[in-house]
C-alpha cells in the first residue's frame, strides 16, 4: 500500500475519486435498469391482486434495505476492491469466495450487462422502427449489434479511469430518477379516475386466473422484485476508489437502496392509478389487458400509452434507454473490480490484477466486455439470469450470515436483523426450489461448476510456485 492508501501496481494505482454522492449514484444507478418497467406484469399474474403486488414489492424492498444496512459492518472491516467477494473469502474461505466470483463473472454480472444492453437496443427500436427485427448478417440482428456496441463504448470509457465512469454514472442516474418521477406524476394526474379505487376495492382478493397458492405465488413473484432491486452491492466492489470507504459506503448503501425502493413502490402505485392490476389477455388495448397482461410485459409502456397515447410510448422508450444506459455503465464499472481482486489472489488471469496508468483494471474490463458480448450473441442471457437469481440470493444470505461473525457483537438488533434476513431468504429459496425447479436447480449447478475450475486453478498455481 502507498502512503495515500492506494493499492499500487507496476502500472498504476486506484484513484480515490468517489465521494458520498458518487457512491450513492452507483448504488441507485446500478439498481434501476429495465426491471421496474417490466416485471410487475408477471408478478401481477402470479399474485392476482393489487394489494399483494404492492406487498411483495415492499417485502423485497425491505429485504434489500436490511441487507444493505448489514453490509456496512463488512465494509468497515474489509474496505478493499472486490467487496462481497472479499467478505465471503474472509468469512468462509477462498473456495466460497471463488464460487461467488466465478458465478458473478460467468453469469450474474455479464448476463445482466447483456440483458440490460439488449433492453436498451430494443427500446431504441421504438424510436427507430427500421432496426426492429432487422438483421445485419445471418445470426446477428441490428439490436444485438447495438447492444454490443454499447458495451464496448462504455467499457472503453471506463478504461479511461474511474473519473470518466463516475461522470457518466452521475449524469444518467439523475436523468433516470427524473424520468421515473415524471412517469409517476403523469400517472397520478392521468389516472385520477376510478382505476385506483377499482384496484383497492378488495385489494387482497385474488383473481381466479392466479393459479398458484398464495405462499408459492409470493415466493415466485419475489424473483422479479429482487432482480429489479439487485446490484445494490456493486458499490462495495469499488471500495478502494471511494474516499473514506468505511463511512461513505454504508451511507451510500442505505441512501441508494431506500431511494430506489421508495421510487419502485411509488411507480407501482402509479401504475395502479392508470391500469387495473389484472385484466384479460385477449383484450385489445392496455386498459383491458391491465398490468398482468401488458403487451410483451412492457408495463411502463402500457401505462404511458393509456395516459398519453403514442407520445407516451415514445417518452417511455426514451426513459428506459436513459435508465438502461446508466445501468450498464454502473455494472461495467464495478464488476471488473471483482475480477481484479480474484486475480490478486491468483484465482483469475494475472493481467486482470494489474491497473493501467489511468488507475483502471483494463484487462478485467475488456474480459468482462468480451464475455458479456458473447452472451449477447448467444441469446442465452435471459435463461441464465433466471437460473442464477436463486444463486444470487444464496450468496446474499451467506454474506449477511457473515455479519454475525464480523462487526455485530454487542449490537443485538443487528444480529436479529441478520437472522431474520437469512430466515426470509431461506424461506424464499425453499419456495423457489419447489415452485420453480426448472430454474433453481440449474442455478445451483452453475455455481457448483466453479468447483472443478477452482481445483484446477489452485493446482496449477501450486505447480507454478514450486517451479
Amino acid at each position: 500500500m502507498t502512503a495515500s492508501g492506494h493499492h499500487s501496481t507496476r502500472a498504476g494505482h486506484f484513484h480515490r475519486a468517489l465521494g458520498v454522492l458518487d457512491a450513492t449514484t452507483l448504488v441507485a444507478g446500478s439498481m434501476i435498469g429495465s426491471g421496474i418497467f417490466i416485471v410487475s406484469a408477471q408478478m401481477a399474474r402470479e399474485l392476482g391482486s393489487a394489494g399483494w403486488l404492492l406487498a411483495v414489492w415492499a417485502f423485497a424492498g425491505t429485504m434489500t434495505v436490511v441487507a444493505a444496512a448489514l453490509y456496512g459492518n463488512l465494509v468497515a472491516r474489509f474496505p478493499r476492491a472486490g467487496g462481497q467477494y472479499v467478505y465471503l473469502r474472509e468469512a468462509f474461505g477462498p473456495f466460497v469466495g471463488f464460487l461467488y466470483g466465478w458465478t458473478l463473472f460467468l453469469v450474474i454480472q455479464t448476463g445482466t450487462i447483456a440483458a440490460v444492453a439488449v433492453a436498451f437496443a430494443r427500446f431504441t427500436a421504438v424510436l427507430v422502427p427500421r432496426i426492429d427485427g432487422a438483421m445485419l448478417v445471418s445470426g446477428l440482428s441490428v439490436e444485438r449489434a447495438l447492444a454490443i456496441v454499447l458495451v464496448a463504448l462504455l467499457t472503453a470509457a471506463n478504461c479511461r479511469g474511474v473519473e470518466v465512469g463516475k461522470t457518466i454514472q452521475n449524469v444518467f442516474t439523475f436523468a433516470k430518477i427524473a424520468a421515473l418521477v415524471a412517469v409517476i406524476l403523469i400517472c397520478a394526474f392521468a389516472g385520477a379516475g376510478g382505476t385506483l379505487a377499482h384496484n383497492f376495492a378488495a385489494p387482497f382478493h385474488r383473481a381466479a386466473s392466479a393459479d398458484l397458492p398464495l405462499t408459492a405465488a409470493i415466493g415466485s413473484a419475489m424473483v422479479g422484485a429482487l432482480f429489479s432491486a439487485d446490484a445494490w452491492n456493486n458499490v462495495t466492489f469499488a471500495a478502494e476508489e471511494i474516499r473514506d470507504p468505511e463511512r461513505t459506503i454504508p451511507r451510500a448503501l442505505i441512501a441508494g437502496t431506500v431511494l430506489v425502493i421508495g421510487i419502485y413502490l411509488a411507480a407501482n402505485v402509479a401504475y395502479l392509478f392508470v391500469l387495473p392490476a389484472v385484466g384479460t389477455p385477449d383484450a385489445a388495448g392496455p386498459l383491458g389487458r391491465g398490468i398482468a397482461y401488458a403487451a410483451r410485459e412492457r408495463v411502463g409502456t402500457a401505462v404511458m400509452e393509456a395516459a398519453l397515447g403514442r407520445t407516451g410510448v415514445v417518452a417511455m422508450a426514451v426513459a428506459i434507454m436513459i435508465s438502461t444506459f446508466g445501468c450498464v455503465n454502473g455494472l461495467i464499472l464495478s464488476g471488473a473490480r471483482v475480477s481484479y481482486a480474484m486475480a490478486r489472489d491468483d484465482l483469475f488471469f494475472a493481467p486482470a490484477g494489474r491497473l493501467s496508468a489511468a488507475g483502471a483494471p483494463a484487462f478485467a474490463l475488456v474480459a468482462q466486455a468480451v464475455w458479456a458480448s458473447a452472451l449477447t450473441l448467444s441469446g442465452t442471457y435471459g435463461d441464465l439470469l433466471d437460473y442464477v437469481i436463486f444463486a444470487a440470493l444464496l450468496f446474499y444470505a451467506l454474506t449477511v450470515a457473515a455479519t454475525l461473525r464480523y462487526g455485530s457483537s454487542g449490537r443485538v438488533w443487528r444480529r436479529l436483523l441478520a437472522i431474520a434476513y437469512v430466515a426470509a431468504a431461506g424461506a424464499v429459496m425453499l419456495d423457489l426450489l419447489v415452485v420453480k425447479p426448472r430454474f433453481t436447480w440449474p442455478g445451483l449447478l452453475i455455481v457448483l461448476s466453479g468447483a472443478p475450475v477452482y481445483a484446477w486453478w489452485t493446482r496449477r498455481d501450486r505447480r507454478r510456485r514450486r517451479s
